[in-house]
């Protein structure tokens, strides 16, 4: 047996260059936008792992690592303290009771780190330990908001233009994230725009994030999808994705296949949101649904009904789960536009990247086989660059 006597939790900043808030100032996973000459502040944080036989887990967080899940994170870390690091179904039943009041999305962090610990334990990767079958995975162009300043995504032009080279530079497909303001003709003007930049028969897909104002205005845009031949709809309007009897109604009038639940908290609600027709596919992610643990009972609930799954966002947790699954077909590059890198944190030794130079010639990217996660983190950057320190257990609890 193995005990976690010790958990680390280290907030840390970057800088993306390219990349700043728009004029309104608020962050936000969404809210950036290409400005030449810029550096966009990022904080994102890492958890380790230690336990009392010396070993180690450890992960690092991409589009989760917000305040509020740090809290979470926070918050959950002194109940690993005296437990069994094999244990993960029990530690995740704990921790999924512990966060009940809330979103549950610091537990991901910590899943993801206990898995990381368990793989290097036994000198294998994340990926074998789940049953992967795949070594690479097709993936997509997932591109920021547009923007109402001028440069990256500012015009259905710019995004066509965009789709057009990450089809020549050998992406398998692109989304399109429009704009906030939900201007139901510029949407539908982009959907046409890219479609006829790319081709009849190039994989796209329309995530609004919620911003269609209104249900009309999601059957609006969602049939010029289905005119287009896209191939999801996702998350279209002001429900903010969580209302199954709505898109119950969308399905029933688009031919568009719609992809919602990314912001459904727990397989149980999106079992129920699934089973009561909202979505024709379900979302998961390693990060924000309670980790690894979590993304595989959802996908294994899909599987059960016949169904697939999309993952969200990117990350090393994510290509492991990703390859493991049947019932799935991309990997999501998120986000990327024109001179816009991904704002992801630059915390890798090993050659490991979510940017798009990580694309192969087949439209893939590769899963880590090396111990653990298979990625190499940088740990001289991660406390050179650290804002915050969190330590439980061994050494006595402290935050700096």
């Amino acid at each position: 047996m193995s005990i976690i006597d010790r958990v680390e939790i280290s907030a840390f900043s970057f800088g993306v260059p390219g990349l700043a808030l728009p004029s309104h100032g608020a962050a936000g996973v969404g809210n950036l936008i290409a400005e030449a000459g810029s550096t966009m502040p990022c904080v994102r944080y890492a958890v380790s792992l230690f336990t009392d036989d010396g070993a180690r887990g450890d992960y690092v967080t991409h589009w989760v690592g917000t305040a509020s899940a740090l809290a979470q994170t926070v918050m959950l870390a002194p109940h690993l303290i005296g437990r069994d690091a094999d244990a993960r179904g029990a530690i995740w039943d704990d921790m999924k009771r512990e966060l009940r009041a809330y979103d549950h999305m610091g537990h991901g962090p910590i899943d993801i780190a206990l898995w990381d610990l368990a793989a290097r334990r036994r000198d294998c990767s994340v990926a074998s330990m789940l049953g992967a079958w795949r070594t690479r995975l097709p993936t997509y162009a997932s591109t920021y908001h547009g923007q109402e300043e001028p440069g990256g995504l500012d015009t259905p032009e710019a995004f066509a233009d965009f789709a057009r080279a990450c089809k020549e530079e050998g992406f398998a497909g692109f989304k399109i994230h429009g704009w906030h303001d939900g201007d139901v003709a510029r949407e539908v003007r982009n959907v046409e725009g890219v479609r006829d930049a790319v081709g009849d028969r190039w994989p796209l897909m329309l995530d609004p994030a919620c911003q269609l104002r209104s249900w009309m205005d999601a059957l609006t845009v969602g049939r010029a999808c289905d005119a287009a031949g896209f191939f999801w709809y996702e998350d279209p309007y002001r429900d903010a994705g969580v209302a199954a009897e709505g898109h119950k109604r969308l399905r029933a009038r688009l031919a568009t296949p719609l992809l919602v639940s990314e912001h459904v908290r727990t397989i149980e609600q999106k079992a129920a949101f699934l089973l009561a027709g909202g979505c024709d596919m379900i979302h998961a992610d390693p990060e924000y649904d309670m980790g690894i643990t979590g993304a595989l009972k959802i996908a294994h609930f899909c599987e059960a009904l016949g169904l697939d799954l999309q993952f969200h966002a990117c990350g090393p947790a994510h290509r492991a789960v990703i390859a493991a699954t049947r019932n799935t077909h991309f990997y999501e590059m998120a986000l990327v536009g024109p001179a816009m890198p991904n704002a992801v944190p630059p915390v890798y030794t090993c050659g490991y990247t979510d940017q798009p130079e990580a694309v192969g010639p087949d439209g893939c990217v590769p899963v880590p086989q090396g111990p653990g996660l298979g990625v190499t983190y940088d740990w001289p950057f991660i406390d050179h660059h650290r804002v915050q320190h969190h330590v439980f257990g061994k050494e006595s609890s402290s935050v700096s």
